[in-house]
């Protein structure tokens, strides 16, 4: 007949196990500890750096760029950063500048795209207003993405959004592009042309002909998008993405 554990094993090994249990918090908070003091190492290495590299990259767009991915790459936010990487590369202002440009190319713009303006076309016309003499540092997509960062205090007025490979759409108007009002807008951009029908929709996206009416119905009630009833079926077209925009005169 098996014996039973008397009181004292029991309690023996319940001691164990706590001496493991407390061993193994130990030895995680060693670690989380070491992974602080390394995340703290890289940062200070990064802003050393940034400040050896500084004229570089205030004045190379390529190597700024590569610059905000380093920091992407370890979960730092230049702009948000406690010491402010862009306040030590004495680039604040220049984004805070760039941010309240691109405001105002927005908002002069919204009679005519509906608030919805493409990243490169936006950049071309930020290029045009800043004009190009020497004081003014060349300006990349990256850049604009990272400026309009700074715009998101004034709520969801200004967002960025992707409509397909490497195309992006800055909104200035208030209230968020819904997931619907998103695939549509990805769906004129892949089409080429800049529209939609209820046709296509239904036919590339596998939408109910209520569905895709209901969305295109009210993008046209917001003014994203514009009507054109002269052909067979109705085309929607989205004034953002009309075809030359690019290339046209700014």
């Amino acid at each position: 007949m098996r014996r039973r554990a008397g009181v004292g094993a029991i309690q023996k090994q319940r001691l164990e196990a706590e001496k493991y249990k407390d061993k193994g918090t130990e030895l995680q908070e060693s670690q989380f500890e070491q992974m602080v003091k390394q995340m703290e190492a890289l940062k200070e290495n990064l802003e050393e750096f940034a400040q050896k590299h500084r004229n570089e990259i205030k004045k190379n767009p390529q190597f700024r760029r590569q610059f905000q991915e380093m920091c992407a790459a370890i979960g730092v936010d230049p702009l948000a950063s406690a010491k402010g990487f862009w306040s030590v590369l004495g680039m604040g202002d220049f984004f805070y500048e760039l941010s309240v440009q691109v405001v105002e190319v927005c908002l002069a713009h919204n009679h005519i795209t509906g608030g919805l303006m493409e990243l490169e076309e936006l950049r071309n016309r930020l290029v045009a207003a800043r004009g190009k003499s020497q004081i003014h540092q060349e300006i990349t997509t990256e850049d604009i993405l990272m400026a309009t960062k700074k715009l998101k205090i004034f709520g969801n007025g200004f967002s960025v959004y992707s409509v397909g490979k490497n195309r992006y759409m800055v909104q200035s108007i208030p209230g968020e592009l819904s997931l619907q009002e998103t695939t549509v807008l990805s769906a004129a951009s892949n089409q080429g042309q800049g529209f939609v029908t209820v046709a296509s929709l239904v036919s590339d996206l596998g939408w109910t002909q209520a569905r895709a009416e209901q969305a295109v119905e009210k993008m046209l009630g917001e003014g994203m998008a514009w009507i054109d009833t002269q052909g067979e079926e109705k085309s929607y077209w989205f004034p953002s993405l009309f075809p030359g925009r690019l290339t046209a005169k700014v």
